[in-house]
């Protein structure tokens, strides 16, 4: 059997990194079965409805590189793809549940499941509705007549639903627990389950790989494939990501949005290695891997359901690893460049991604910085002299201020302004002047680039150039 899996996000919001989570998880495994991914949207819920929010769930599956097979974008044989695209289906199918008897007319007004609900809520039972004792007949008649009424699913009160999850043992539902859910509304619109059970056997579905919020809703799809007489999909319901406080990720408590994400400039690579480590574990012990290997040695069975914990430490820690041990030097300079052209950020003379400045700057920088939004905080004294300088910075100036006038006219006259020259005449005036280096190069540093914290000092100084660095020291010196 070949291997059919989707993602039916709703366009009512940011791109959420749980839509990214389970977005790779569904696209690794119909990659590995040789299948299909399918991006559905799930627009029915109109109040919620932003308008730009689809788009936007495009650009986060493009930048991820989780490209589906069926989407609204690259349609398909299973179209349209929008469930708004898809309205005349939902009702044919309701009435088909009613005609068969899994499904009835329900003419309850607000008010009136208002108060059957408060006294179901009193007993301790599911909300009884009234119109499922209606003769067929007398409520056809009724719909007939222009009455606005429901489609409910009709629940046998006997026995129980069990659902098989691959990740789990059976969870038994008590049928006498399962409210008669609305299916159809007075309006036309289906509500989540009809739509979301139809679309997916239509669109022949046949692993359905959700959050394990999803679970209390599964038994009414499990209800609804069977009144239809359709075979149940493989379920398999992901564990939530999770706070440190094992609380559901929210964006009071972490960043949710997928953009906020890209415009901090973290990898997408990096980004969907911590989101296959959610809940999962290489057999190897690796923790960097590409697609390609977690699509290789992945198991849906592997996954384990301890509530996986949304780290952005781990994940800055991921992209990290990315950009230092995997990346090339030129690709990270590429990228950083677009980043930072994103963001609209100058960089006074850099010509583009190839400028040697500008790649001697990434190249030094690189090891420092976790994510491409670090890089600017981080490197003001590499494009102006106007930069800050912090406290240890102004100590260090302070205590070496006999230094500096002489280091500055040694720098001035070497023949060769490189690295292993200016670390020689470092060396050269400590030895002369029986100093230690540790008095020599620190208010150097501070000089240069108001920090204690920047790179290796006779690189940094070469990056900067040797006008640039005598220029600095002499006014820390007279300052």
């Amino acid at each position: 059997m070949s291997v059919v899996t989707r993602i039916a996000p709703s366009p009512t919001g940011d791109p959420h990194v749980g839509t990214a989570y389970i977005g790779l998880f569904n696209y690794t495994l119909a990659r590995q079965g040789g299948g299909k991914f399918i991006l559905r949207i799930e627009d029915t819920d109109r109040n919620r409805y932003v308008p730009d929010s689809e788009k936007r769930i495009f650009q986060m599956m493009q930048w991820l590189g989780l490209t589906p097979d069926e989407s609204p974008l690259q349609g398909g044989e299973n179209g349209p793809y929008r469930q708004s695209e898809r309205f005349d289906l939902y009702g044919d199918y309701a009435q088909q549940l009613v005609k068969s008897g899994h499904a009835y007319y329900a003419f309850e007004t607000p008010e009136e499941l208002s108060s059957l609900r408060e006294a179901a809520q009193a007993q301790g039972r599911v909300i009884a509705i009234p119109s499922r004792d209606l003769d067929p007949a007398e409520a056809q008649r009724r719909v007939d007549s222009g009455e606005p009424a429901v489609i409910r699913l009709k629940v046998d009160r006997d026995g129980e639903t069990i659902v098989n999850d691959r990740l789990r043992d059976p969870i038994h539902f008590q049928n006498r627990e399962i409210d008669d859910k609305v299916l159809l509304k007075a309006d036309g619109f289906p509500t989540y389950h009809l739509a979301n059970v139809v679309d997916d056997r239509l669109m022949g579905v046949t692993h359905v790989v959700r959050a394990e919020e999803w679970i209390t809703s599964t038994p009414i799809h499990v209800l609804l494939y069977r009144a239809f007489g359709w075979p149940e999909p493989v379920w398999a319901h992901m564990p939530l990501l999770r706070n440190a406080d094992k609380s559901k990720i929210s964006k009071r408590k972490n960043p949710t949005s997928v953009e906020w994400y890209q415009q901090q400039g973290f990898l997408p690579e990096a980004m969907l290695n911590f989101l296959a480590t959610m809940g999962w574990t290489h057999p190897d012990g690796l923790e960097v891997f590409d697609l390609d290997e977690f699509a290789r040695v992945f198991r849906l069975e592997d996954v384990t359901l301890g509530g996986p914990v949304f780290s952005l430490d781990k994940l800055r820690w991921y992209n990290g690893k990315y950009l230092r041990e995997v990346l090339s030097e030129e690709e990270v300079a590429r990228r950083l460049h677009a980043h930072l052209s994103g963001q609209k950020v100058e960089l006074p003379g850099v010509t583009g991604a190839d400028d040697p400045y500008f790649r001697a700057v990434s190249r030094l920088m690189t090891p420092r910085i976790e994510v491409f939004s670090d890089f600017m905080d981080k490197t003001a004294y590499f494009w102006s002299d106007s930069y800050p300088v912090d406290e240890k910075a102004q100590k260090a100036i302070e205590a070496g201020r006999d230094v500096l006038p002489a280091v500055a006219a040694r720098l001035k006259n070497l023949p060769s302004f490189d690295a292993a020259s200016i670390k020689g005449a470092f060396q050269a005036y400590a030895e002369e002047q029986g100093l230690k280096l540790g008095k020599v190069m620190p208010p150097v540093r501070a000089a240069v680039a108001g920090t204690m914290e920047s790179p290796d000092l006779p690189d940094l100084l070469e990056t900067l150039g040797r006008e640039r660095v005598v220029s600095r020291i002499e006014r820390a010196s007279r300052s």
